[in-house]
């Protein structure tokens, strides 16, 4: 189910971590979207991308093993005992001596578009200084805004990631100081919506900065947002930041299990 295109430059390989505990989705990779499971369709979607040469499932569970084996695609087992996901990447990377660029793909995103994930890979390969390609979309609702769960970006106007934060950057004090609160800043002034970025969870790496990467301790920024991208920034590591393609959806509820059922019986039922 993968590639062998000997004209792709540079060789990148998608690695889709797939964990089976959830504490509001037990078994989550394995729910069922329009008749598949959903790791499933994130493997359909990254390989769908014309400059992903293979897609790999890296679980610490069985059940997904075997699932995404029967299936014809690859998985492998990886250590439970990872501090974070990069780790777990890294992991399947130290295996991969062919590749040069590594895709981290997360495993509850079935709507990805694998035009977004062609566009970091691009990315990556175009930008000399850039060790690191990741992306964001526009925010549309203040609670997203508001939300710690809704991680933020700011770049410089080359696309330079300047930071990451759980709370709302950039601050809008001009128009916290008019209205009294950030949130009713937000509701009377919906134009500064504008001005926030939401962070998504697709990264593209050079397969031996993630290698070093990897190794590196924990930064203080990164335990204190709980965000592991801090470490290389707080390093001095150029993160370009591009905008994804199309919104996706990723599942970490119910209610998002729900909504992206609807989208592709939808599209199904539209073929």
């Amino acid at each position: 189910m993968n590639r062998t295109d000997s004209d792709l430059s540079p060789n990148a390989v998608a690695i889709i971590p797939a964990r089976y505990a959830s504490t509001r989705l037990p078994g989550k990779p394995l729910l069922e979207i329009a008749g598949q499971p959903m790791i499933l369709r994130v493997l359909e979607r990254a390989l769908a991308a014309p400059n992903i040469s293979r897609a790999i499932v890296a679980t610490d569970d069985r059940r997904i093993l075997e699932t995404v084996r029967a299936a014809g695609f690859e998985a492998v087992i990886t250590r439970s005992d990872h501090a974070s996901g990069s780790d777990r990447l890294a992991e399947v990377a130290a295996t991969l001596d062919e590749a040069d660029v590594i895709v981290n793909i997360q495993g509850d995103e079935p709507l990805i578009s694998p035009l977004t994930i062609e566009n970091v890979v691009d990315e990556l390969a175009n930008a000399d200084e850039a060790l690191i390609v990741t992306t964001y979309e526009a925010i549309t609702r203040a609670s997203d805004v508001l939300s710690p769960d809704v991680v933020k970006v700011v770049f410089d106007k080359a696309g330079r990631a300047l930071y990451f934060s759980r709370s709302p950057i950039p601050y809008p004090r001009d128009g916290v100081r008019s209205y009294g609160s950030l949130e009713a800043a937000l509701e009377n002034d919906p134009s500064l919506l504008a001005r926030f970025h939401k962070h998504t969870g697709l990264y593209a790496y050079r397969r031996s900065f993630l290698l070093e990467y990897s190794g590196w301790p924990q930064s203080a920024l990164e335990r204190a947002e709980s965000l592991e991208q801090l470490r290389a920034l707080e390093r001095g590591v150029t993160i370009k930041v591009i905008e994804a393609q199309t919104p996706s959806i990723g599942v970490d509820t119910l209610e998002d299990l729900q909504r992206v059922r609807s989208i592709f019986k939808a599209v199904m039922s539209d073929m």
